[in-house]
Protein backbone atom coordinates (compact mmCIF):
# COMPACT_ATOMS: atom_id res chain seq x y z
CA UNK A 1 0.00 0.00 0.00
CA UNK A 2 1.33 3.44 -0.86
CA UNK A 3 0.37 6.88 0.32
CA UNK A 4 0.60 9.10 -2.74
CA UNK A 5 0.14 12.44 -1.03
CA UNK A 6 -0.72 15.39 -3.25
CA UNK A 7 2.14 17.88 -2.99
CA UNK A 8 -0.36 20.71 -2.41
CA UNK A 9 -1.98 18.93 0.55
CA UNK A 10 -1.50 20.87 3.81
CA UNK A 11 0.69 19.19 6.41
CA UNK A 12 -2.24 18.93 8.82
CA UNK A 13 -4.22 16.98 6.23
CA UNK A 14 -1.33 14.60 5.60
CA UNK A 15 -0.92 13.94 9.32
CA UNK A 16 -4.66 13.33 9.61
CA UNK A 17 -4.42 10.79 6.78
CA UNK A 18 -1.61 8.87 8.47
CA UNK A 19 -3.45 8.92 11.80
CA UNK A 20 -6.61 7.62 10.13
CA UNK A 21 -4.59 4.81 8.54
CA UNK A 22 -3.74 3.43 11.94
CA UNK A 23 -0.97 5.39 13.56
CA UNK A 24 -2.83 5.45 16.88
CA UNK A 25 -2.19 1.72 17.44
CA UNK A 26 1.57 2.06 17.14
CA UNK A 27 2.12 1.27 20.81
CA UNK A 28 1.50 -2.38 19.98
CA UNK A 29 -1.33 -2.84 22.48
CA UNK A 30 -4.13 -3.22 19.95
CA UNK A 31 -2.81 -5.73 17.44
CA UNK A 32 -0.73 -8.87 17.14
CA UNK A 33 3.02 -8.26 17.18
CA UNK A 34 4.56 -8.20 13.67
CA UNK A 35 1.24 -8.22 11.87
CA UNK A 36 0.91 -5.84 8.94
CA UNK A 37 -1.22 -3.25 10.70
CA UNK A 38 1.04 -3.00 13.75
CA UNK A 39 4.09 -2.48 11.55
CA UNK A 40 2.23 -0.05 9.30
CA UNK A 41 1.08 1.99 12.28
CA UNK A 42 4.61 2.44 13.58
CA UNK A 43 5.79 3.33 10.07
CA UNK A 44 3.09 5.99 9.89
CA UNK A 45 4.58 7.48 13.03
CA UNK A 46 7.91 7.66 11.22
CA UNK A 47 6.22 9.50 8.33
CA UNK A 48 4.68 12.04 10.67
CA UNK A 49 7.99 12.53 12.47
CA UNK A 50 9.73 13.18 9.15
CA UNK A 51 6.99 15.51 7.93
CA UNK A 52 7.06 17.60 11.09
CA UNK A 53 10.71 17.24 12.04
CA UNK A 54 9.46 16.24 15.49
CA UNK A 55 11.10 13.01 16.62
CA UNK A 56 8.67 12.92 19.53
CA UNK A 57 6.07 11.38 17.22
CA UNK A 58 8.19 8.23 17.32
CA UNK A 59 8.88 8.02 21.04
CA UNK A 60 6.08 5.60 21.89
CA UNK A 61 7.15 3.30 19.05
CA UNK A 62 10.90 3.22 19.82
CA UNK A 63 12.68 0.58 21.86
CA UNK A 64 14.90 1.98 24.58
CA UNK A 65 17.99 0.77 22.71
CA UNK A 66 16.85 1.94 19.25
CA UNK A 67 19.55 3.18 16.89
CA UNK A 68 19.38 5.51 13.89
CA UNK A 69 21.60 4.97 10.83
CA UNK A 70 21.83 7.37 7.91
CA UNK A 71 23.91 6.50 4.84
CA UNK A 72 25.63 3.70 6.79
CA UNK A 73 26.64 6.04 9.63
CA UNK A 74 25.17 5.82 13.13
CA UNK A 75 23.78 9.20 14.19
CA UNK A 76 22.01 10.83 17.08
CA UNK A 77 18.41 10.80 15.87
CA UNK A 78 17.92 14.37 17.10
CA UNK A 79 20.75 15.55 14.81
CA UNK A 80 19.70 13.63 11.72
CA UNK A 81 17.58 14.33 8.65
CA UNK A 82 14.65 13.02 10.68
CA UNK A 83 14.83 16.17 12.80
CA UNK A 84 14.11 18.31 9.69
CA UNK A 85 10.52 18.88 8.59
CA UNK A 86 10.08 17.71 5.00
CA UNK A 87 7.07 18.18 2.74
CA UNK A 88 6.39 14.53 1.94
CA UNK A 89 4.82 14.42 -1.52
CA UNK A 90 4.89 10.65 -1.91
CA UNK A 91 5.47 7.62 0.23
CA UNK A 92 5.05 3.91 -0.33
CA UNK A 93 5.58 1.23 2.30
CA UNK A 94 6.23 -2.50 2.08
CA UNK A 95 5.92 -4.76 5.09
CA UNK A 96 7.97 -7.82 6.02
CA UNK A 97 6.07 -9.75 8.69
CA UNK A 98 8.65 -12.56 8.70
CA UNK A 99 11.58 -10.32 9.63
CA UNK A 100 9.42 -7.81 11.52
CA UNK A 101 10.51 -4.91 9.32
CA UNK A 102 9.20 -2.29 6.93
CA UNK A 103 10.61 -0.33 4.02
CA UNK A 104 9.39 3.12 2.98
CA UNK A 105 10.26 5.11 -0.11
CA UNK A 106 9.76 8.82 0.51
CA UNK A 107 9.93 11.71 -1.96
CA UNK A 108 10.01 15.39 -0.97
CA UNK A 109 10.12 17.81 -3.91
CA UNK A 110 10.24 21.17 -2.12
CA UNK A 111 13.03 23.02 -3.93
CA UNK A 112 14.31 24.37 -0.61
CA UNK A 113 14.78 20.86 0.84
CA UNK A 114 14.46 18.20 -1.86
CA UNK A 115 15.04 14.62 -0.76
CA UNK A 116 14.44 11.03 -1.68
CA UNK A 117 14.75 8.65 1.24
CA UNK A 118 14.86 4.87 1.49
CA UNK A 119 14.08 3.88 5.08
CA UNK A 120 14.09 0.42 6.62
CA UNK A 121 12.62 0.02 10.09
CA UNK A 122 13.50 -3.04 12.19
CA UNK A 123 11.28 -4.15 15.06
CA UNK A 124 11.65 -6.26 18.19
CA UNK A 125 9.29 -9.20 17.50
CA UNK A 126 8.40 -9.54 21.17
CA UNK A 127 7.41 -5.92 21.79
CA UNK A 128 6.78 -4.51 18.28
CA UNK A 129 9.04 -1.57 19.16
CA UNK A 130 11.43 -0.10 16.58
CA UNK A 131 15.01 -1.18 17.30
CA UNK A 132 16.71 0.28 14.22
CA UNK A 133 16.04 2.98 11.65
CA UNK A 134 18.31 2.36 8.67
CA UNK A 135 18.07 4.90 5.87
CA UNK A 136 19.66 6.03 2.63
CA UNK A 137 19.07 9.78 2.40
CA UNK A 138 19.77 11.46 -0.94
CA UNK A 139 19.56 15.05 -2.09
CA UNK A 140 21.08 17.44 -4.63
CA UNK A 141 24.45 16.12 -5.80
CA UNK A 142 23.67 12.47 -5.24
CA UNK A 143 23.42 9.97 -8.07
CA UNK A 144 21.02 11.23 -10.78
CA UNK A 145 19.11 13.10 -8.07
CA UNK A 146 15.98 14.98 -9.05
CA UNK A 147 13.07 14.61 -6.64
CA UNK A 148 10.49 16.07 -9.04
CA UNK A 149 11.43 13.62 -11.77
CA UNK A 150 11.40 10.77 -9.26
CA UNK A 151 7.87 11.72 -8.22
CA UNK A 152 6.70 11.96 -11.83
CA UNK A 153 7.83 8.45 -12.66
CA UNK A 154 6.87 6.88 -9.33
CA UNK A 155 3.27 8.00 -9.77
CA UNK A 156 3.09 6.21 -13.14
CA UNK A 157 4.07 2.79 -11.82
CA UNK A 158 2.04 -0.13 -10.50
CA UNK A 159 3.18 -1.41 -7.10
CA UNK A 160 -0.23 -2.74 -6.10
CA UNK A 161 -0.77 -6.01 -4.19
CA UNK A 162 -0.42 -9.27 -6.09
CA UNK A 163 -3.19 -11.85 -5.78
CA UNK A 164 -2.33 -14.62 -3.34
CA UNK A 165 -2.21 -17.38 -5.93
CA UNK A 166 0.30 -15.41 -8.03
CA UNK A 167 2.66 -14.34 -5.25
CA UNK A 168 6.27 -15.50 -5.39
CA UNK A 169 7.94 -17.08 -2.38
CA UNK A 170 10.36 -15.12 -0.20
CA UNK A 171 13.19 -17.26 -1.49
CA UNK A 172 12.29 -16.53 -5.12
CA UNK A 173 12.01 -12.79 -4.46
CA UNK A 174 15.38 -12.60 -2.72
CA UNK A 175 17.01 -14.77 -5.39
CA UNK A 176 15.87 -12.36 -8.11
CA UNK A 177 17.28 -9.38 -6.23
CA UNK A 178 20.52 -11.18 -5.45
CA UNK A 179 20.96 -12.13 -9.11
CA UNK A 180 20.91 -8.42 -10.01
CA UNK A 181 23.73 -7.71 -7.56
CA UNK A 182 25.68 -10.85 -8.35
CA UNK A 183 25.88 -10.11 -12.07
CA UNK A 184 28.16 -7.17 -11.24
CA UNK A 185 30.70 -9.73 -10.02
CA UNK A 186 29.92 -12.73 -12.24
CA UNK A 187 28.70 -11.85 -15.74
CA UNK A 188 27.43 -15.42 -16.25
CA UNK A 189 24.70 -14.96 -13.63
CA UNK A 190 21.24 -15.07 -15.20
CA UNK A 191 19.13 -12.16 -14.00
CA UNK A 192 15.38 -12.89 -14.28
CA UNK A 193 14.46 -9.83 -16.32
CA UNK A 194 10.77 -9.36 -17.06
CA UNK A 195 9.03 -7.15 -19.60
CA UNK A 196 8.00 -4.48 -19.49
CA UNK A 197 10.51 -3.28 -16.92
CA UNK A 198 11.47 0.19 -15.71
CA UNK A 199 14.60 1.30 -13.86
CA UNK A 200 14.52 4.60 -11.96
CA UNK A 201 17.93 5.67 -10.68
CA UNK A 202 17.50 8.70 -8.48
CA UNK A 203 15.22 10.75 -10.71
CA UNK A 204 16.48 9.37 -14.01
CA UNK A 205 14.40 6.79 -15.88
CA UNK A 206 17.30 5.06 -17.59
CA UNK A 207 15.32 1.98 -18.64
CA UNK A 208 11.74 2.02 -19.87
CA UNK A 209 10.56 -1.31 -21.23
CA UNK A 210 13.74 -3.38 -21.01
CA UNK A 211 15.94 -3.27 -17.91
CA UNK A 212 18.58 -5.54 -19.43
CA UNK A 213 20.25 -2.51 -21.00
CA UNK A 214 23.00 -0.10 -19.96
CA UNK A 215 24.20 -2.33 -17.12
CA UNK A 216 27.68 -0.97 -16.32
CA UNK A 217 30.48 -3.28 -17.38
CA UNK A 218 32.29 -2.93 -14.08
CA UNK A 219 32.94 -5.16 -11.09
CA UNK A 220 30.98 -4.05 -8.02
CA UNK A 221 30.95 -6.02 -4.78
CA UNK A 222 28.01 -5.23 -2.51
CA UNK A 223 28.65 -5.46 1.21
CA UNK A 224 26.22 -6.08 4.08
CA UNK A 225 22.93 -6.45 2.20
CA UNK A 226 19.89 -5.82 4.42
CA UNK A 227 16.59 -7.03 3.00
CA UNK A 228 12.95 -6.13 3.47
CA UNK A 229 10.76 -8.59 1.55
CA UNK A 230 7.01 -8.25 1.03
CA UNK A 231 5.43 -11.20 -0.76
CA UNK A 232 2.08 -9.40 -0.96
CA UNK A 233 3.57 -6.61 -3.06
CA UNK A 234 6.28 -8.67 -4.73
CA UNK A 235 8.93 -6.28 -3.46
CA UNK A 236 12.46 -6.54 -2.13
CA UNK A 237 14.42 -3.58 -0.82
CA UNK A 238 18.13 -3.97 -0.25
CA UNK A 239 20.25 -1.42 1.59
CA UNK A 240 23.97 -2.02 1.24
CA UNK A 241 27.40 -0.61 0.67
CA UNK A 242 27.34 -0.77 -3.12
CA UNK A 243 31.03 -1.18 -3.77
CA UNK A 244 32.68 1.76 -5.51
CA UNK A 245 29.53 3.86 -5.17
CA UNK A 246 28.93 3.46 -1.43
CA UNK A 247 25.67 3.81 0.55
CA UNK A 248 22.81 2.59 -1.62
CA UNK A 249 19.26 1.28 -1.73
CA UNK A 250 17.79 -0.79 -4.55
CA UNK A 251 14.13 -1.76 -4.47
CA UNK A 252 12.77 -4.39 -6.84
CA UNK A 253 9.22 -5.15 -7.97
CA UNK A 254 9.10 -8.82 -8.94
CA UNK A 255 6.15 -10.48 -10.67
CA UNK A 256 6.05 -14.16 -11.64
CA UNK A 257 9.69 -14.45 -10.66
CA UNK A 258 10.84 -11.67 -12.99
CA UNK A 259 12.03 -8.15 -12.26
CA UNK A 260 9.55 -5.55 -13.51
CA UNK A 261 10.74 -2.35 -11.78
CA UNK A 262 13.82 -1.07 -9.98
CA UNK A 263 14.21 2.07 -7.87
CA UNK A 264 17.67 3.02 -6.66
CA UNK A 265 19.05 5.76 -4.42
CA UNK A 266 22.81 6.19 -4.14
CA UNK A 267 24.82 8.62 -2.05
CA UNK A 268 27.59 10.54 -3.83
CA UNK A 269 30.25 12.10 -1.64
CA UNK A 270 32.39 14.06 -2.20
CA UNK A 271 31.95 14.13 -5.99
CA UNK A 272 28.80 15.66 -7.46
CA UNK A 273 26.71 12.91 -9.11
CA UNK A 274 29.48 10.44 -8.27
CA UNK A 275 31.70 12.13 -10.85
CA UNK A 276 29.58 11.33 -13.92
CA UNK A 277 27.69 13.68 -16.22
CA UNK A 278 24.06 14.45 -15.40
CA UNK A 279 21.58 13.48 -18.16
CA UNK A 280 20.21 16.59 -19.89
CA UNK A 281 16.63 15.50 -19.23
CA UNK A 282 17.09 16.01 -15.49
CA UNK A 283 17.46 19.76 -16.05
CA UNK A 284 13.98 19.95 -17.57
CA UNK A 285 10.98 21.17 -15.59
CA UNK A 286 8.65 18.21 -15.28
CA UNK A 287 5.80 20.09 -13.65
CA UNK A 288 6.18 19.46 -9.92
Amino acid sequence: MGIHANFTMPLSSRISTWVTLGVVVATGNCATVCDRETLRAATNRYLIAQSTGQVGWLQSALATNATYWENLVKLDITNSTLSQSLRVDYSRTSIDTTQCATYTELIATDARKPYTIAMQLRFDPSSSKITKLDGIVTTTGDFYFNASHALHYALREDWSPISTEKQDSRAALQAAADAYYDVFVDKTVKVPWGTPCTRLEGGYLDADGDCNTDIPDVTIHTVDRRYVIDETLGTVDVISNFGILGPDSHEFRIVNGTIRAIHSMTLCRPNFNCGVAMPDILSQDIGF
